[in-house]
């Protein structure tokens, strides 16, 4: 069921919404915080390769949800298909509520501080354009949803031209050395356990996004087809890129001199490219914040959406324009969110309260397919997990991991996170009575 909502995405569409969402902020900053961890080429690359792996099995476990239930809102579907309805509100509360919003005003002031690298900006100066930047690519969104996957997919492309480039300067221009690459595993620093642990929750969170197309599964032409692929694409490229851009910046500073540095792309950039580099750097990641919020901003308004056609959100949100067919109402519903914690700038708390619920519900979803699997042999299933039931047992040890290390370090905002959540239950029931009236 699409709701009315119009197939029209294809491959292309579909990859560049993941690769794009997936393809953020944390590729300049991350690399940074791996190197002082563990700084060696050879564990950096290959927290790397591991993070990418992990997030890559629980890409092939959505897809086969994804071609299952190929409809518009993601895993609120796939969870209440397996677990309950409860469940699959609770993902669509916690992301379309409070995840959601504020990765877009997060992204949304990244995106604006680097403009400043252009522009005289004060803080009201940079708030206002990170609340302009959410309207901008609202309105896009509203338009149609060609014009938003148009946006998407140019937008993909051009930060992609853009890391590549920053990837061949670094290797061919003046100031970059193979023995930059020295250590290449450290020597008699003692076990790696407790390091590789601290740098992979980082690299975590920077594959997240391999999600993204599910949540606009009602509008994937041959969605059965079409999801599988594209998760598997955007997040192999997502690796490749990842692994190519971190070379680079070791290839230049060292490992030692990435570990230092809070900018690692900006200064090597400005080693190979000199003072042009920090503009070409601030460039790429406007680039890079503006087409990951386009993303998010046209996928994430479905999560809304599907659960009002549910009946357990507000009515207005599950209405579709009635000339353009986009939902209108639930973008513009977002976008007001999203600005508001841009300018309150109470986003990052949100963030760090809730963010390890992503992969609670991550971990569902990987037992979803299991659970499907027992208690629904007969559903269609266009595409099965590869591996499978290897595949979706390592994610969900994985990201049960992730969650205990969370609440481990965080415990207080872990709890205010669950707080968030359960609050939730609340204006479940009132919409559920409705509902039924």
């Amino acid at each position: 069921m699409s709701g009315g909502l119009k197939r029209q995405l294809g491959l292309l569409d579909a990859t560049t919404i993941n690769f794009g969402t997936t393809i953020g902020s944390g590729i300049f900053i991350v690399p940074a915080s791996i190197a002082l961890a563990m700084p060696a080429t050879g564990p950096i690359l290959l927290v790397w390769l591991v993070g990418g792996l992990i997030s890559l099995l629980g890409a092939l476990c959505i897809a086969e949800l994804g071609a299952a239930y190929p409809e518009s809102g993601g895993m609120v579907v796939h969870l209440r298909e397996a677990w309950g309805p409860v469940w699959g509100y609770l993902y669509g509360w916690t992301t379309a509520v409070v995840i959601n919003p504020a990765s877009i005003a997060a992204i949304a002031v990244a995106f604006a501080t680097y403009t400043g690298h252009f522009l005289p900006l004060t803080g009201p100066g940079v708030r206002a354009v990170a609340v302009a930047s959410i309207a901008v690519l609202t309105a896009i969104n509203c338009v149609s949803l060609r014009t938003g996957a148009n946006t998407q997919n140019g937008l993909t492309l051009l930060k992609t031209a853009l890391l590549s480039g920053l990837v061949v300067v670094s290797f061919l221009l003046p100031g970059g050395s193979p023995t930059h690459l020295r250590p290449f595993w450290p020597a008699g620093q003692g076990s790696l356990v407790a390091p590789f642990g601290i740098a992979l929750v980082a690299v975590l969170w920077a594959y997240d996004g391999w999600i993204e197309v599910t949540y606009v599964g009602g509008e994937v032409k041959d969605p059965g087809r079409i999801v599988p692929r594209a998760i598997a694409i955007s997040t192999v490229l997502a690796i490749v890129l990842y692994a190519l851009v971190t070379l680079a910046f070791l290839y230049v500073l060292t490992p030692a001199g990435t570990a230092t540095s809070t900018v690692p792309a900006s200064d090597a950039a400005r080693v190979t490219l000199g003072p042009i580099g920090a503009g070409l750097v601030a460039l790429a990641i406007m680039v890079s914040t503006f087409g990951a919020n386009n993303g998010i901003i046209f996928t994430a308004a479905r999560i809304p959406w599907a659960m009002a056609q549910q009946g357990v959100f507000l009515r207005s949100v599950g209405r579709l324009h009635p000339r353009r067919g986009t939902p209108v109402t639930a973008l513009v519903h977002q976008a007001i969110v999203a600005s508001a914690l841009a300018l309150s700038g109470t986003y990052d708390q949100l963030i760090t309260y809730v963010v390890f619920a992503s992969w609670v519900f991550y971990a569902l979803g990987a037992g979803a397919v299991l659970r499907l699997r027992r208690t629904q042999p007969h559903l269609e299933r266009p595409y099965r997990a590869w591996g499978y039931p290897v595949t979706p047992l390592l994610f969900i040890a994985f990201a049960l991991l992730l969650v205990g290390l969370a609440i481990a370090d965080t415990p207080r905002e872990a709890a205010v996170g669950a707080g968030l959540i359960v609050a939730g239950l609340g204006p479940y029931a009132v919409w559920r009575r409705r509902s039924a009236s």
